[in-house]
């Protein structure tokens, strides 16, 4: 484990998730934390009013990298030892271009933050959330705004047990398991059989065939609602951190979700770990 990126917008909630990178780059023995903060130009759009004011390259470069260091001077106290600091600003769209920043600085993890408040923040922050994770081949780890970072020694895989050769992605999972050493929790989560099917115990032997070594320890939960399920699940087994797979739909977008009759992972304080399929 070599470099950490942590996209920032300045918020409480990227504090946080670069602190929790922080201690996190400890337990992994990495060398660089990258805070990167991807600005938006502005392009004037015709026929609009004159009055809308007009933005300045070089004015929003300036600040963008004013806000880095800034940020670099108040988090110095918790770099540890043997890790680099790095900054890095760049006019683009974050979740368009994460894969190829990713890729330029070797990056091995991308740790960001989200928070909870009204619904409209929590459409708008979870959402770019969901789009990085789901733009990137890097794992992503979501930081919820009241995690604290302590070390990672137990992981729960939310599993459907479907298509598990396929969609799977079982070498960043295992390298990640690997560094964190961590005991591992394969969970599924049905209501009254309905999600299961036929294939579910060929599909679960083929994920221990697959994790050998690493000994996971299954467990299949009757809920309704399957995210509930996953944050109670996990949180009465005292986990640090939950692997889901982000397919293109359900529930990972789910957990980022409010709901009329229940509270979603959105609120959970335990960390959400993103790998692509």
């Amino acid at each position: 484990m070599k470099t950490i990126i942590v996209p920032t917008d300045f918020s409480p909630a990227a504090y946080n998730a670069a602190r929790y990178a922080l201690g996190l780059a400890g337990q992994l023995e990495a060398s660089r934390v990258i805070l990167y903060h991807a600005y938006e130009l502005v392009v004037p759009v015709p026929d609009m009013p004159s009055a809308i004011p007009m933005v300045d390259s070089e004015e929003l470069k300036l600040a963008s990298q004013e806000g880095l260091e800034k940020m670099r001077n108040e988090l110095a106290a918790v770099v540890p030892a043997n890790v680099l600091l790095d900054l890095r600003a760049e006019n683009h769209l974050l979740a368009a271009n994460i894969d190829g920043f990713c890729t330029d600085q070797q990056a091995d993890l991308i740790v960001m933050g989200t928070e909870g408040g009204s619904q409209f923040e929590e459409m708008l922050i979870g959402s770019n959330s969901v789009d990085v994770a789901k733009h990137t081949a890097c794992p992503v780890i979501i930081v919820p705004a009241d995690a604290v970072y302590h070390s990672i020694r137990k992981i729960v895989f939310a599993c459907d047990f479907k298509h598990i050769g396929e969609n799977t992605p079982i070498g960043p999972l295992k390298s990640l398991l690997r560094v964190f050493n961590a005991e591992l929790h394969v969970l599924n989560i049905d209501h009254s059989g309905k999600g299961l099917a036929g294939e579910t115990p060929m599909e679960s032997l083929l994920l221990d065939s697959l994790l050998e070594g690493y000994h996971p320890i299954y467990h299949f939960v009757d809920n309704e609602n399957v995210a509930n399920g996953i944050i109670e699940f996990s949180e009465k087994e005292g986990a640090d951190l939950i692997f889901i797979i982000p397919r293109k739909h359900g529930l990972f977008e789910g957990m980022f979700r409010r709901s009329r009759t229940t509270q979603l992972a959105f609120h959970s304080h335990i960390p959400l770990l993103a790998i692509h399929e």
